[in-house]
């Protein structure tokens, strides 16, 4: 929600920018919200680990949320390469925004799996 709420503006402007512009892409468009996405995620990082004290250390405890989370925002910037650049470049079709947003259910229905344990890709998933 902090993430969504912060690049609100960012989304919203790209919209106008998209609808004034017939569908079609431009340097405000992907870029701005990749950016904010990207400078979002290192910051909070950044002050998450800032905020450790000294000689501490966090580990995390709900490996498939994490997994989910990594994996799904991996694809998601894929998906918006792929789409940008290979499929239809410089242009954005309606069912490339339908199926992009389409995608959001079924991140929230493997999260909240994920969240209850009913996926199962914890730690040992990971080391082995």
């Amino acid at each position: 929600l902090m993430a969504l709420g912060s690049s609100a503006p960012e989304i919203f402007l790209s919209c106008i920018d998209l609808l004034r512009r017939g569908m079609h892409s431009s340097e405000l468009g992907s870029a701005t919200i990749v950016g904010s996405a990207a400078f979002n995620l290192l910051v909070i990082i950044a002050v998450c680990i800032a905020c450790i004290p000294a000689g501490e250390k966090r580990h995390i405890e709900q490996y498939n949320v994490f997994i989910v989370t990594g994996v799904f925002s991996l694809f998601a910037y894929l998906w918006l390469a792929f789409i940008l650049v290979v499929w239809t470049p410089n242009a954005v079709e309606i069912w490339e925004a339908l199926s992009t947003l389409l995608l959001f259910p079924v991140l929230l229905y493997v999260s909240w799996k994920a969240d209850t344990g009913a996926i199962s890709c914890g730690k040992s998933w990971i080391l082995g």
